[in-house]
């Protein structure tokens, strides 16, 4: 599917028809919204803008040659957008290519931040003269989302941090369960670090109008922030890890101590039975009285192994 942005009478309009790029200046045309796009509407766009549109394994490439380019008349960059999942996230490669000051964008799913831009540009049609516009503004939206996503990560550390002073169902699917939120934090803070890095590399183009410097400096400010915390949730999820193992190894422990007292409590009535029980002459063993006594001092024995034990605060 194409959409096509363009100004006219002071608005800015839309069209999903490549016909109207037949009769559309480049002057009018603000941003041009590639979704899924079949081959036709592709080449159409590519004769539009004599520019060839990166194909989407060019767009998933992680080198830096691949992850912005620049021509003498065209800028091309390639990002990844987050997609939140029930429990791991999935990134989206996502195609720009500017060409004089149209903008394209090249996608295969449907993404919010595009969705909320496309309803503004409508309402507030100054604030976006040209695509250089659109590509900050869909920038800003995206940083946004993700704020809001490591905020939701925040609350979930938080949920699991209090579980664990409860300590409440501490267990394996517990230490799972903060394995890959841990996962997701190193995610995101990847995802945010690819904007910093193409935001850093659209700035030392001499292409982009000076007067949305500012605009890029707020936005490096905000992700340089995200990095920060991000990078505190990830500390905070290790100690929280780190303390998990250390509990689960408790409980262990204890189950271990517990056997362990059993076995020695039963070692000295065991080893008195065994003796006994041989087949030979033994001392007292004609007695009739004799079990009294091999009954008392396994009692004996037992109570000189709990001693020690409460000695050592082993109990």
């Amino acid at each position: 599917m194409i959409t096509i942005f363009y100004s006219s009478a002071g608005k800015i309009v839309y069209s999903q028809s490549t016909a109207d790029l037949d009769v559309l200046v480049h002057e009018d045309v603000i941003w041009i919204d590639l979704f899924s796009p079949s081959g036709d509407e592709k080449r159409t766009v590519e004769k539009f803008l004599d520019t060839e549109i990166q194909s989407r394994a060019q767009a998933e490439e992680i080198e830096s040659s691949s992850r912005f380019s620049e021509t003498d008349t065209a800028i091309f960059a390639n990002t990844n957008f987050l997609i939140p999942g029930p429990e791991e996230y999935a990134m989206e490669a996502v195609s720009f290519t500017l060409v004089g000051n149209v903008l394209t964008t090249l996608r295969d799913v449907p993404l919010r931040s595009f969705t909320e831009l496309q309803r503004k540009m409508q309402a507030v049609p100054r604030l976006f003269p040209n695509g250089y516009w659109v590509f900050v503004s869909i920038m800003d939206q995206r940083v946004d989302l993700d704020a809001d996503m490591i905020e939701l990560m925040s609350k979930e550390i938080a949920q699991y941090s209090k579980r664990i002073n409860q300590q409440e169902d501490i267990n394996e699917d517990f230490l799972l369960d903060i394995n890959q939120l841990q996962d997701n934090t190193m995610t995101v803070r990847e995802n945010i670090v690819d904007k910093q890095r193409l935001i850093s590399n659209m700035m030392k183009s001499d292409k982009y109008p000076s007067e949305l410097e500012p605009r890029f400096n707020v936005l490096l400010q905000d992700i340089s922030s995200l990095i920060n915390h991000s990078n505190f949730s990830f500390e905070r999820l290790e100690y929280l890890q780190d303390t998990v193992v250390g509990l689960i190894n408790l409980d262990q422990n204890r189950i271990m101590k517990i056997f362990t007292l059993i076995s020695l409590l039963l070692m000295p009535p065991t080893l008195v039975a065994s003796f006994y029980g041989m087949n030979v002459e033994l001392p007292l063993s004609d007695k009739s009285w004799s079990w009294v006594l091999i009954c008392g001092f396994m009692i004996f024995s037992l109570a000189i192994i709990l001693y020690l034990f409460k000695r050592r605060k082993m109990l």
